[in-house]
């Protein structure tokens, strides 16, 4: 039986997972966070799935080795490839994947549609098939792959002007389209939100999960009696690329600087 004070355990394939991590420790302060950047192997997007499940085995070691009590996968591409694999090797373990906001787009959307900015390997997945089978029946999805955007949010780019024309590129078809809504699809997305809203109409929606996975892990620990009781907690780094690219750019995304080991195993 874990401790209340033992941490969860999160990770994405580089930085976008902590758009996530703050929306956790917004809602649940009290909770010891580990968070592992799986940088050296990113994009998952564009690696198999056998591949993402073989790294996501590797961090779900790492992090039962660290105590952690429940854990995370702050990363659409890894819940489609490895999020099942994990759960039958931890059938007792809190794990709580991510998925693109259809269902509350679907709900949300005026115009009927709805538009989805999204990693090409989340777009072909069987996962996002079914949640449009599931959710979205009554209105049209546009769906658009963003090829180079993780890329420059990893290197702390939310600004510059070939990012900005990147961005324009991919959300401008989506716009003639008619859609009134716009989901983020990957959690690096969350961090373009103040650069979104130079580009699309002050009424158009712009929807993503990380406060609904926050809200999940909450339910998962309340019902193991799980919850940490104070003090407030801070948050480790790890990285599987060189710590000091996470370093620089934890001021930027996470609004704190931060010490960062390497993640090896």
């Amino acid at each position: 039986m874990a401790e209340r004070s033992a941490p969860i355990g999160v990770m994405d394939s580089g930085v976008g997972g902590l758009s996530v991590l703050a929306e956790i420790q917004r809602l649940l302060p009290n909770e010891s966070l580990l968070y592992v950047a799986d940088s050296g192997h990113v994009p998952y997007g564009e690696k198999t799935p056998d591949y993402i499940r073989q790294r996501l085995r590797r961090i779900a070691e790492f992090f039962q080795a660290q105590g952690a009590k429940a854990m995370v996968l702050a990363c659409n591409t890894a819940t489609v490839a490895a999020v099942a694999d994990l759960r039958e090797l931890y059938p007792d373990w809190p794990l709580v994947g991510m998925e693109p906001a259809v269902k509350p787009a679907a709900a949300a959307t005026r115009s009927g549609v709805v538009g989805v900015l999204a990693t090409t390997g989340t777009l072909q997945s069987a996962k996002f098939a079914a949640l449009l089978d599931r959710f979205a029946n009554d209105v049209r999805v546009v769906t658009q792959p963003c090829p180079g955007l993780v890329e420059r949010i990893e290197s702390g780019d939310l600004d510059s002007e070939p990012l900005r024309q990147l961005l324009q590129g991919y959300v401008q078809p989506l716009l003639a389209a008619g859609c009134d809504t716009l989901i983020l699809g990957c959690t690096h997305y969350p961090f373009l939100r103040p650069l979104l809203a130079t580009m699309v109409p002050a009424d158009v929606a712009i929807i993503d999960t990380g406060a609904a996975v926050a809200r999940q892990m909450q339910r998962l620990l309340v019902e193991r009696n799980l919850l940490a009781e104070g003090p407030a907690r801070e948050a480790a780094f790890w990285s599987s690329a060189d710590p000091q690219l996470l370093s620089s750019v934890l001021p930027v995304l996470w609004h704190e600087s931060g010490n960062v080991q390497r993640f090896q195993l």
